[in-house]
């Protein structure tokens, strides 16, 4: 693979577990097809309808009395020539260019990476606390909410930088600073990513007429790269296979960038979709190629991502629920689906339900780390220090969450030998079995192979347990490194270029 050239930031190579049979991938298509032919879908959209209407799909106009609504029905062949214009290969800039990402939907390698814009930071710190009698004494976070702010939204990026096993930077952070407002919301977003992280940088457009700023941003982050170090995430389905109006136009103004982007459907089990996984598949499946055939209607060959994002909802409130073993099945499904289709998969894994770090967010996170990485999905975010759903972001969550993922990537990894090797291991056991009967003289050589897997990063050498001491070490460690951070003169370049920037809020230029 190209990565292995160096080209790119080296990712998991797995062997996908496939939940679902052959068969049963093919029943979900031709069932999907179906309900896109028969059933359709509701679009809000007027320039999204002329884009189908002009590729060729039957477009009736609905007036439900509220809103001007177009019923959009997909000919099977032409949802086929859609799909075949897909390229099956993304790759992600980054500032870095050893950040750089390729996605090839033929090779199940995986990234991870943060996600979901998250309304609260959660601060901690360690402090001392004294049993009863005053003969112990434990280490133990306390914690803080904060409101989303662009300085938490700069210190979530300088710590995703330094995490080893983070792979890209999603904005997680809702900045909710007095002068931010719709218009300057995403250049300032990106910007103080950028300045923070070398890593690839996605999220969300919120008003379409930023794009050319945006983009213009980007170009300077990228110098003279080939790829640009952002992509974009859109949500153009509302469940059940309704298509926004902005959303969808996002879609096409995006495409006909040739940026690349996420289509994502976010559908939640036992509410806007069935609760049982070949019913919410196909739903989801069937909502996530209305965008794709969008995108592809409006300029062939766009770059797209499958953005598999399915919840359950919880029985008795209704809420998302994502510490389930439905979430992993849900997740595992799409990444077969994608790979059907031949595009790469963006999926999510790592939410805990409860609202502080602990065992339960642990025991939920690592779980779907594993399950869906295992099944071979390509980009899978939300997996950094998400708490309570997506609503809490905590950066010691994050740095408990990155030792986490290094175990399971040594469980996932893939069985990597030749003859040569087995040779060389029948000769080591042979000498061993003559000699002192002891292979120690042989573990460097295959640690330097990559074969010999860490143990747990946090370790406790005493009774009392340190984890989250020495995470909270490593976390104010890696706040406290800023050299990483954009030029300073490119920062200037910047401020004098692109409208919209806060002044000094990253501590550069104003």
């Amino acid at each position: 693979m190209d990565e292995q050239k160096n080209q790119y930031r080296k990712a998991l190579r797995v062997q996908p577990v496939e939940r679902l049979t052959q068969t049963q991938v093919k029943s979900i298509h031709d069932a999907s097809v179906k309900l896109l032919a028969e059933t359709g879908i509701k679009c809000a959209g007027e320039k999204a309808a002329g884009v189908y209407r002009n590729a060729g799909c039957s477009v009736s106009e609905i007036n439900d009395g509220k809103q001007k609504l177009w019923q959009i029905l997909f000919p099977e062949e032409l949802l086929k020539k859609a799909l075949n214009s897909v390229p099956s290969k993304v790759v992600l800039g980054a500032r870095d260019p050893q950040n750089t990402l390729c996605l090839d939907a033929h090779v199940p390698a995986v990234y991870f990476g943060t996600g979901s814009e998250s309304n609260i930071y959660l601060r901690s710190k360690i402090e001392e606390f004294s049993t009863a009698d005053g003969r112990n004494t434990l280490q133990y976070p306390v914690y803080e909410e904060e409101q989303g702010s662009i300085a938490a939204l700069c210190e979530s990026a300088r710590l995703i930088d330094h995490l080893e096993h983070a792979d890209f930077f999603i904005r997680n952070i809702n900045i909710q600073d007095e002068a931010i407002n719709l218009k300057n919301k995403d250049v300032n977003v990106f910007f103080n990513s950028f300045v923070n992280t070398g890593k690839h940088v996605q999220g969300g457009l919120v008003d379409p007429e930023a794009l050319p700023a945006v983009i213009s941003l980007a170009k300077i982050i990228a110098g003279e790269q080939p790829h640009l170090p952002l992509s974009f995430i859109v949500c153009p389905i509302r469940s059940p296979l309704f298509m926004v109006d902005d959303s969808s136009e996002k879609v096409i103004l995006i495409a006909r960038e040739k940026i690349p982007m996420v289509i994502s459907s976010s559908p939640q089990g036992g509410v806007t979709a069935p609760i049982q996984e070949e019913g919410i598949i196909m739903q989801i499946n069937a909502e996530i190629l209305a965008g794709v055939a969008l995108a592809q209607f409006a300029s062939p060959g766009a770059p797209v991502l499958y953005g598999s994002v399915p919840t359950r909802a919880q029985l008795d409130t209704l809420q998302d629920c994502y510490g389930t073993a439905e979430f992993i099945h849900y997740a595992a499904g799409c990444a077969q689906m994608a790979r059907f289709y031949g595009i790469p998969c963006y999926s999510s894994a790592g939410v805990g339900d409860v609202k502080r770090p602990g065992i339960q967010a642990m025991a939920e996170k690592v779980y779907s780390y594993k399950g869906v990485a295992a099944a071979g999905a390509h980009y899978i975010h939300y997996s950094f220090g998400l708490l309570d759903g997506t609503n809490i972001f905590s950066p010691l969550q994050a740095v408990l969450d990155n030792a986490s993922i290094a175990l399971v990537k040594d469980i996932l990894r893939v069985p990597d030998y030749e003859d040569a090797q087995i040779e060389a291991a029948i000769g080591e056991i042979t000498k061993a079995a003559k000699g002192s009967g002891m292979f120690t003289r042989g573990v460097r050589k295959q640690a330097r192979r990559g074969v010999v897997s860490n143990t747990y990063e946090f370790v406790t050498d005493g009774e009392e347990d340190q984890v989250f001491t020495q995470a909270q070490a490593k976390l104010d460690a890696c706040l406290a490194d800023d050299a990483n951070t954009l030029p300073e003169e490119v920062i200037g370049r910047v401020y004098k270029e692109i409208p919209g920037l806060l002044n000094n809020v990253t501590g550069g230029l104003s």
